[in-house]
């Protein structure tokens, strides 16, 4: 599904105004954080962090790597 945004004149800044139902379907609400990440394609705009998921790998591999030590540190 496609939506044509436009651009508008916030304060000094530019920003978009999203309609309803793409609010609903990233479930976000006024406030919220949205990420933009960029593509092979162009741009893309997410709710969540794109980072967060590689960080989670790496506590993930940290985690079975020194699994031992930390079970020796929780005693």
């Amino acid at each position: 599904m496609t939506h044509s945004l436009k651009i508008r004149q916030v304060g000094s800044s530019l920003g978009v105004i999203l309609p309803k139902e793409v609010t609903g379907t990233l479930n976000v609400k006024e406030g919220d954080t949205l990420f933009l990440t960029e593509g092979t394609e162009g741009y893309r705009v997410v709710a969540h962090d794109p980072d967060f998921e590689k960080t989670m790998k790496m506590a993930r591999d940290t985690r079975r790597t020194y699994r031992n030590a930390l079970r020796e540190l929780a005693q």
